[in-house]
């Protein structure tokens, strides 16, 4: 019986998962059991789209349909946790499990401190991610750097700090140091990343560590909590799984492999901090850069640490209405508001429409206040350093009283 802090290699029983599922397709008979065993009501997870570059949340309820988001999509770079929040009632009256990286795991603590989301209802299943490639540079890069029809391409992994595409005619894997030197490969926010096992979540599963035999055959298994652990148990019991004790070797290799993406982050952050300089000519910077902003609201809508009902940056005496630009007053609003809990998951960059990198400010702002403070957002439920009360209650007090401000600024 596995219990928390154990460690296992796990597969599927069945052998079209076998063979559909990435490294043994553990994680999707686990999804499978945990749907047929009435452990969770629904499943949240992500399945291709059109192509490879198009990846699509999916909300399963047939125990039937889970092998259709069996399989990685490194080119997927959705973030699922706030369509919990958005349309499942934040999982408080439904069992949901959820697929998620590490970004992903942050978000939902994020998420739930802000009751936003109850995580007593959530099973969360952990994936491994060395980063992901953003789907418009997959697509040139592949072309210009593989010299390979993006549309030829029919499967695409991250494997020993290669991006390796399998097309019609062959094979063919490129260096990621290589990739990003040309500004290609992974998106800026993964390559800053130190999240790449998500230990925060019930099971954290990937294919670091698995040797010998099951290499490729398996998945590597973290027990995380005691939520996870009888999931696991459970669907072995049920037979939906099979384990075995990891090799102790794969143990090394697994450590080994983390360590290194954490150096790997440590020189992404220090050049890409480093080339926005630092008090006024960062400033500068971020002027310059946000005075293309024609305040869409994606960073906002997208970001899981924008929560609020009543948005400030939409009241006219913070931001004057109709201007576009907006004043810095917009951006400074959004700045201080996630300061210390930004997760870099990369949508405000990713999805702003003028290619404004948000992501790079908020987590270089972010990562200052964490030297300062010792917090660190997203990894369990300690408050934010900036946290107050909830905005529900914080707002109706500020309106009960109305004079309780050190400034009259609406004088």
């Amino acid at each position: 019986m596995a219990a928390k802090g154990d460690m296992v290699y796990a597969w599927s029983t069945n052998e079209d998962m076998l063979a559909k599922g990435e490294c043994g397709g553990a994680v999707t008979a686990l999804l499978k059991y945990a749907l047929e065993s009435k452990m969770v009501d629904g499943v949240l997870t992500v399945k291709k789209g059109v192509d490879l570059y198009d990846a699509q949340p999916v909300f399963i309820t047939d125990p039937a349909d889970i092998a259709k988001a069996a399989g990685s999509l490194h080119c997927g770079t959705l973030l699922l946790p706030k369509l919990i929040k958005k349309y499942f009632n934040g999982a408080k009256d439904m069992k949901i499990a959820i697929t998620l990286k590490g970004c992903d795991a942050m978000a939902m603590y994020e998420l739930a401190k802000r009751n936003q989301i109850n995580l007593d209802n959530v099973l969360m299943i952990g994936l491994n991610c060395g980063g992901s490639v953003e789907p418009g540079m997959a697509r040139e890069m592949i072309e210009k750097k593989y010299g390979v029809n993006p549309d030829d391409v029919h499967k695409e992994e991250i494997d020993k700090g290669q991006f390796i595409i399998e097309y019609e005619g062959g094979e063919k894997g490129i260096a990621m140091d290589e990739l990003e030197e040309e500004g290609y490969g992974r998106r800026l926010n993964c390559q800053r990343c130190k999240l790449k096992i998500p230990r925060q979540t019930d099971l954290a599963c990937g294919n670091w560590g698995v040797i010998g035999p099951k290499a490729g055959k398996a998945t590597f298994v973290e027990v995380c909590s005691d939520k996870g652990a009888e999931l696991l148990n459970k669907a072995e019991k049920a037979q939906a799984i099979a384990t075995e004790p990891p090799i102790p070797k794969g143990l090394e290799i697994r450590g080994k492999i983390e360590k290194s993406m954490f150096r790997l982050a440590d020189k992404a952050r220090a050049h890409q901090f480093g080339a926005l300089g630092d008090g006024e000519a960062r400033l500068k910077f971020i002027l310059d850069e946000t005075s293309r902003c024609i305040k869409c609201y994606q960073c906002i809508e997208n970001c899981p640490i924008c929560y609020c009902e009543e948005c400030s940056t939409k009241k006219s005496h913070l931001v004057a209405h109709g201007q576009v630009p907006p004043p810095f007053m917009f951006h400074l609003i959004r700045y201080s508001h996630i300061a210390d809990s930004c997760i870099n998951c990369g949508q405000c960059q990713e999805l702003c429409a003028m290619d404004i990198p948000n992501s790079l400010f908020m987590h270089a702002l972010q990562v200052e206040m964490e030297k300062m403070f010792g917090f660190t957002p997203g990894i369990n439920m300690d408050l934010p350093v900036l946290a107050l009360v909830e905005e529900k209650t914080e707002r109706a007090r500020l309106s009960s009283t109305g004079t309780d401000q050190i400034f009259n600024i609406f004088k």
